[in-house]
Parts: structure tokens; sequence; C-alpha cells
């Protein structure tokens, strides 16, 4: 079941969720963001007052990510980093922190910073009613070319595994956790979020969609446009939705 165009959804009256929550970036050359992206997210959750635990992803970066990762883990227990010891794609960075969340709740979002994690909070009380919320980019602040190749990705995809999302790729999502021990994932590269909501939705889970914001990068260099980066995602797709079809439950 998908659900679409939600209404806010609110906490109880004393502002606070009774639920525990990983919140983890995935991030590729993100020295320039990852400490403003994590400083923020310390603050939105501890507002919060919940359980919660913050993962950075270091994707092999080539810069100063994966130092400047250890160095904020090291102020604070609640964070931990994850290091892939060479760059193995936007799929492996994802499989990664849902391998090493272990709150009832796992949200990410890229470290790039395009996104506010302040919108994250209103998701958590749809987690009652859904299993996923999967959000969409309202105003999507990308490069004309970008905005229409994301658009034809999601429609294609959505037709040929029979969904309904808004915006497939959107790095703004939230899970059950148990969700990832449910369903077993193959894709390392640009599919991994197409893969996940197939999957998901073949077990019968439930899926919200909301919009939020989306906000221009301000340091650092997109890399999903890198033309090896959409030749592995098609080569994954039509493997992907032969392993799908092929699949009983």
């Amino acid at each position: 079941m998908i659900k679409d165009n939600l209404p806010d959804a609110g906490v109880d009256s004393r502002g606070q969720v009774a639920i525990s929550v990983s919140i983890f970036f995935p991030c590729y050359n993100e020295q320039d963001n990852v400490g403003h992206v994590v400083e923020q997210a310390l603050a939105v959750l501890k507002k919060l007052n919940v359980d919660f635990e913050v993962i950075i992803v270091d994707d092999g970066s080539s810069d100063a990510t994966g130092r400047i990762a250890d160095e904020i883990s090291r102020r604070d227990d609640s964070i931990k980093v994850v290091h892939h010891p060479t760059n193995l794609g936007y799929g492996a960075a994802l499989q990664s922190g849902f391998k090493a969340a272990t709150k009832e709740l796992v949200f990410y979002t890229d470290g790039d910073g395009q996104f506010d994690i302040n919108e994250m909070p209103p998701l958590l009380p749809l987690m009652t009613e859904y299993d996923v919320v999967s959000c969409y980019r309202l105003n999507r602040r990308d490069p004309l070319i970008r905005k229409v190749n994301g658009w034809c990705w999601t429609k294609l995809v959505c037709l040929l595994f029979g969904m309904e999302i808004r915006d497939i790729d959107c790095a703004f999502k939230l899970y059950k956790r148990e969700i990832f021990d449910n369903i077993k994932l193959t894709s390392t590269g640009a599919l991994i979020d197409t893969e996940i909501l197939a999957r998901a939705i073949r077990r019968g889970y439930r899926i919200a969609q909301k919009g939020v914001h989306h906000y221009p990068r301000t340091a650092g260099a997109q890399t999903g446009a890198n033309l090896r980066v959409i030749y592995r995602a098609f080569k994954e797709l039509f493997r992907l939705r032969s392993q799908i079809r092929s699949e009983k439950w």
C-alpha cells in the first residue's frame, strides 16, 4: 500500500515521540559538508529527546571526509563511523548504513547538505501506520538535466516494477529497521533505492510519501550524473527486474 500527499504529522503533547532512531549519512568526498550535517542532526535529535545514534558512512573518500568523521565521533559517543577502504558505490554505502543501524527506525539522507534535517521529526509519527516514508523533493534545486533525468528514471522504474513512487531517488527516507532483516539487497550502485522499495512493496510493507524541501549544493561535487554511474544503474536495473519477477514469497 502506498499513501501520498500526507498532512504534517505531530508529536505527543510533550513534544516527544517514544521511539528510537538511527540516522546515517552516506558520504563521498564531503569534507566541507559532513561536520555541518552531523551537527544539525544532533541538534534536532537532542530536542526530540529520543533514543538515537548517528552514523557516518565514508565511502572511500579521497579527501578529508574520513578523518573529519573520526574526529567528530571521538567527541561524541552517540556518533559512529563506517569506513569503506575504497569507493564501493552509493548502494554499498546505504547497505553499510542499514547494517550498522541498531535502533527501531532508520533514517538516511545524503551528507551533501541539500536537505534540512528539521523536516525529519514530522515523519516519525507516521511510522505508527506505515513501514516506510519515502519523501519527494519540492522544487528540486538541481540543474535542469539532472531533474529531467531523475523524472525519466523514476517513471521507468515505476513502470518496470509496478510502483507509484513520486521521486524514487530522493535521499530523505525513513524505514522500520526490521525491513532489512527480511529483504536481501544486491545493488551497490544508484539502483539501491529502487531495489529497496520494490522489494518492500513485494513483501507487503506500507509506504507513505511526503514532500520535503530541497536546497542547492554549496560545497563538493555531485557524482550521480557520472556516465559510469548511469551505465551501472541500467545494467543492474534489468537484472533486478528479472530477479524480483522470478522470486516467490
